[in-house]
């Protein structure tokens, strides 16, 4: 099991919860727009944001911005982005960074590695070692043949040796690919060398589907090997998008609470109704209904929208609620058992009606 570490109100590592990060793509020297953004995607479920910090006039906004949001209630922690001036990480750090984000091979000599370190440790502020396919060391890419699994898993290593000599271990580690398989095989060979807190995802993954598609087998299997503290779905889309599907990746594996699962068929011969536009519609009017189960600490639901009267009941039969689809008309079933017949157009509302009646 990996170390605990404490970034801002929030603690990784140690068997926590698996927190959601993000990142703001709006101008790191835009105030408002910034404060939108993290507003925002904390509101939908973001558990940590990642600002970049290119400049003096970005670090100063960072802190106003750490500032501001406090006083909205949004104590959301911010982790800075540096590369290259070792200043900014030290800015930064002085204007309320509750995590630095630093490659120390690209931010200059060992006296600077070490002035951030020192800043770091007089704050308790944690570092995080991000290693990139895309900038991995010259040494690394000849001893290896190329950007490799192995490479990256050795960088990181080596760059968290660098801070650990410096006396500081409050670290989280990153390996970042857009390569699935790469990705997979660094970090089994990481953890075999670390037991700092992993963030893990697949960088520059692509537009919300494919992203979405290489996102979900990347990261999920490194959940399911159980590597993996924090992470951040990587999508060309509003970053919102990225935790609304890292959120699924959680709940599908079970690793965060869900008070709500719908099931649906993939349609066949037998469907005579749209399908795919009323598991839509049930599926928009459930997220309510989950909002309010999890604030209430209520017992889950599992619901199904099935396309055939003929075996959709059975099939779905360990549903709490669930409607099958008929010519013109469905059915609205409880446990396996139908209730009532519908016609079409009040399929929904006479789901909800029963559903509603349970949560009342």
């Amino acid at each position: 099991m990996s170390k605990i570490v404490r970034i801002g109100k929030v603690y990784i590592g140690g068997g926590n919860p698996i927190a959601i990060q993000s990142m703001a793509n709006v101008d790191p020297h835009d105030e408002k727009a910034l404060i939108d953004q993290v507003v925002k995607l904390a509101d939908a479920g973001c558990d940590i944001m990642r600002l970049t910090v290119p400049d003096q006039e970005a670090a100063d906004v960072f802190g106003s911005v750490k500032s501001k949001l406090m006083r909205m209630d949004y104590d959301i922690p911010l982790v800075a982005d540096i590369h290259f001036d070792y200043r900014m990480a030290l800015e930064a750090i002085k204007n309320g960074a509750d995590k630095i984000r630093i490659n120390p091979g690209n931010i200059g000599s060992i006296d600077r590695v070490r002035q951030v370190v020192n800043a770091a440790k007089e704050r308790e502020v944690p570092i995080r070692v991000g290693v990139n396919s895309g900038s991995l060391e010259k040494h690394l890419v000849e001893k290896y043949g190329g950007v490799t699994a192995e490479g990256l898993s050795e960088s990181a290593l080596e760059n968290l040796k660098i801070i650990e000599d410096l006396g500081y271990d409050d670290l989280v580690v990153s390996i970042k690919s857009s390569n699935v398989k790469m990705t997979y095989d660094a970090h089994k060979l990481l953890v075999k060398g670390t037991d700092h807190p992993v963030h893990i995802g697949i960088t520059e993954a692509g537009t919300l589907k494919r992203g979405q598609v290489k996102s979900a087998i990347g990261i999920g299997a490194l959940l399911l090997e159980g590597i993996g503290d924090t992470m951040r779905v990587s999508l060309t889309a509003d970053p919102v998008e990225e935790v609304i599907f890292a959120k699924e990746i959680l709940k599908t594996l079970g690793l965060r609470e869900s008070a709500v699962d719908l099931v649906s068929c993939p349609t066949c011969g037998r469907t005579k109704i749209d399908l795919e536009a009323l598991a839509n519609e049930v599926d928009s009017r459930l997220r309510s209904v989950e909002e309010r189960l999890l604030s209430e600490g209520r017992p889950g639901i599992k619901v199904a929208v099935m396309g055939c009267a003929v075996n959709g009941p059975g099939e779905a039969k360990e549903a709490d609620f669930g409607v099958a689809g008929g010519l013109g008309e469905g059915l609205i079933f409880r446990k396996g058992e139908i209730i009532k017949k519908v016609p079409e157009d009040q399929i929904v509302d006479q789901l909800f009606e029963i559903i509603e009646q349970y949560i009342q």
